[in-house]
């Protein structure tokens, strides 16, 4: 009789992500979050388009009124908004942005800034411009793309950049 060597199975050993392997499943699981919030990030983006917010933020910066400071609540509404879209990995915003928010946003009106307007307040505005951009980038990638791509449309990169992702 002839012996048959049984055949030993090695167990499987988890293949460990590769770096591009684990940025492309970052850059997916982004993509998958906004479109998760996709409703919600296109009704808040509408918002912040109104004359309520985009038209008269701007327009009370040019006419110096202290309800120009009325537009960091809706940076903050954007950034909050834009935290939640965050891969689970993601702890913290590009370091730039995180300036500029701090820059632009937690400030209270006193009289004394009426003598430096511009420097007072064009942060507020500044900081509402950056949290408004990649919104839109958001909305505008969330509407686009089925897969996060590799060819990286600028905007897409952008935003990437917000999460530090690239």
């Amino acid at each position: 009789m002839k012996k048959v060597k049984a055949k030993v199975r090695k167990k499987k050993q988890p293949v460990e992500e590769n770096y591009f392997q684990k940025v492309q499943r970052l850059n997916q699981e982004l993509l998958d979050n906004i479109k998760k919030n996709l409703p919600d990030l296109k009704k808040l983006l509408k918002k912040i388009n109104s004359d309520d917010y985009y038209g008269d933020g701007v327009y009370r910066f040019y006419h110096e009124s202290f309800k120009v400071y009325w537009v960091q609540s809706a940076t903050e509404k954007m950034v909050g908004v834009l935290k939640k879209l965050a891969p689970a990995e993601v702890t913290e915003f590009n370091d730039m942005f995180e300036q500029i928010f701090k820059e632009g946003t937690g400030k209270k009106f006193k009289s004394k800034d009426n003598a430096r307007w511009m420097k007072v307040t064009r942060p507020m505005l500044e900081a509402f411009f950056h949290a408004k951009y990649f919104l839109e980038m958001a909305v505008k990638f969330g509407k686009e793309l089925d897969k996060a791509p590799e060819c990286l449309p600028s905007g897409w990169a952008g935003l990437l950049y917000l999460f530090n992702l690239r």
